[in-house]
């Protein structure tokens, strides 16, 4: 059994946590006035006004102008994280962080210990609340594509379990959005299909997917049916550290692109530095809304761990190759 486990608004909630006094208003990591900031982060309350991450912060402004606009203090974001994780490791090894606020944790091995995989969860929940005066949502289920979708259902504070009999039946009544790589554009194409949901793209053959999809259409045939093999992989045993996001509407503004490729690398610096790797090869990859993918990779004459030089790299492959 595998445990997603999502921490809720992150950012704003450690600079709720550090000011009471931000409790109830709206909170925006990230943003400032001036044109080419960008959300890193908003709390719920902002939500409520339409600010969300990936959102120019001029336009959070006009949204919500009463907002409280914070610069992000990544450092100490990365310290809070690393309590976080420690939490997680005290109920087993196998733990896979996906950024700051997330990670995958197979419990399969820790159930004669702990008790059972939901029973470990609840557990996971209240000593995050309890010590780190956080909220964390959870979702347990047999695999990874199951367990992220279930810990995003009920947010915040959100707890579900995907029993492993009732898979499909979990699936089958959610939007068909909620599988990776579907975003709202992409999303068309089944409309016009007459898909809109999990179930009824379960229906349609594996042939005619990846004729239009190509291979990821063979990713949404196994998806639509729970199947996803992939496992936990510990950072300390991974040959590639990796951070990636999906924006909640399509962006084209190449320097909002650019703000949350610096947020990226400044992720996957951190985590090499707090395990004493280097890097030695720079990936970039984009997907577009119809499903294709560019990626671009560039070798360094010397390995690092230092975001600015990675920065560099990942910054020339973007302007000059896509």
């Amino acid at each position: 059994m595998i445990l997603h486990c999502d921490m809720d608004a992150f950012y704003a909630s450690v600079e709720e946590r550090e000011r009471p006094d931000l409790v109830g208003r709206p909170v925006i990591v990230g943003g400032s006035a001036e044109k080419r900031g960008v959300v890193s982060a908003a709390n719920y309350v902002a939500r409520r006004y339409g600010v969300h991450s990936a959102m120019p912060a001029a336009t959070a402004r006009r949204l919500c102008p009463h907002g409280v606009f914070l610069s992000p203090r990544i450092s100490y974001y990365a310290e809070v994280s690393r309590q976080i994780r420690e939490i997680f490791e005290r109920f087993t090894p196998l733990v896979e962080p996906l950024s700051l606020d997330e990670a995958f944790l197979d419990v399969t091995g820790s159930e004669h210990l702990f008790g059972s995989a939901v029973e470990i969860g609840r557990q996971i929940k209240r000593a995050i609340r309890e010590e780190l005066r956080l909220v964390v949502s959870v979702g347990v289920a047999p695999n990874k594509f199951l367990a992220k979708i279930a810990s995003d259902l009920e947010k915040p504070d959100g707890f579900v379990v995907v029993e492993p009999g009732r898979v499909q039946e979990f699936l089958d009544r959610l939007p068909v959005e909620r599988l990776w790589g579907v975003g709202k554009q992409s999303s068309k194409v089944f409309q016009r299909w007459g898909i809109r949901t999990i179930g009824q793209l379960r229906q349609w053959p594996l042939e005619i997917l990846k004729d239009r999809f190509g291979s990821h259409g063979a990713d949404l045939w196994e998806l639509a049916r729970g199947i996803d093999t992939r496992p936990v992989v510990p950072e300390r045993e991974a040959k590639s550290i990796s951070h990636e996001t999906t924006f909640e509407q399509d962006i084209d503004d190449v320097e909002l692109l650019r703000a949350w490729l610096l947020d990226l690398t400044e992720q996957v610096g951190w985590r090499l530095r707090k395990h004493g790797l280097q890097c030695r090869t720079i990936h970039l990859k984009v997907r577009f809304a119809d499903f294709s993918t560019i990626t671009r990779s560039q070798t360094l004459s010397v390995p690092t761990d230092i975001t600015h030089e990675m920065w560099q790299v990942a910054d020339e492959m973007f302007s000059r190759r896509l």
